[in-house]
């Protein structure tokens, strides 16, 4: 159950992560994007999103379920980061 909970998280986390990422104001600037980017609030409603399913794990006491979710989310921030950027140089 414990996996279970921790990989329905990670990818819900991923989602909004995504999201966050395809948005990102200063990204579009620096990449010449004529997209004007997300308003402040719903970033941070992306945010919050981000970081529920985490904090669900870590109040049903799974504390193993919060651990995978916190190392999953870590892997999957930096690999859309590193996914992007080569999509921007690509672009050049």
């Amino acid at each position: 159950m414990t996996i279970l909970l921790a990989l329905i998280a990670t990818g819900l986390s991923t989602l909004a992560l995504c999201a966050l990422c395809i948005g990102d104001p200063k990204r579009n600037r620096a990449t010449g994007s004529r997209a004007g980017g997300q308003t402040r609030r719903k970033r941070q409603l992306l945010a919050f999103a981000t970081g529920l399913p985490g904090l669900i794990c870590a109040l049903t006491g799974d504390a193993a379920a919060f651990l995978i979710w916190l190392g999953g989310c870590g892997v999957m921030g930096w690999s859309l980061a590193i996914w992007f950027n080569r999509r921007a140089q690509e672009a050049d």
